[in-house]
């Protein structure tokens, strides 16, 4: 039923003499208490509200803030560093390419790292 015929369902009846509501308190306050520390009593109008915490929480940082934060997603910073390093070194010396300085004195290390993993790819389980 909507509110305009419950209204005129009353006024029908003769219900209208039902008391007034009371006007809500015009200041409600909230606050912690710790151990047996008492809660402050209203003056007047006010309501208190008080929640009860033991004394061990009573210098504590609130859980909310004491919580970390879920880590985002993405890649770490370390391996960010090491793809970074893996581009720049085809310009460092002992890089083995044709481009930067002393780019060529890398290349025999370059093969010989590579002979070392085919020769453990072959004693290990599969030959390629």
């Amino acid at each position: 039923m909507s509110r305009f015929a419950i209204a005129s369902l009353l006024l029908a009846i003769g219900l209208t003499s039902a008391p007034a509501l009371a006007e809500p308190p015009q200041k409600i306050t909230s606050l912690i208490v710790y151990g047996n520390d008492a809660c402050p009593k209203g003056e007047g109008d006010e309501i208190v509200v008080c929640a009860r915490k033991p004394e061990s929480e009573r210098y504590r940082i609130p859980k909310k803030l004491r919580e970390k934060p879920e880590v985002a997603g993405g890649p770490g910073w370390g391996s960010q560093v090491a793809n970074m390093e893996d581009v720049s070194r085809q310009t460092i010396p002992g890089s083995c390419s044709v481009n930067g300085s002393y780019g060529f004195s890398g290349c025999t290390a370059a093969m010989l790292k590579q002979w070392f993993a085919e020769k453990r790819m072959q004693e290990s389980a599969g030959v390629p």
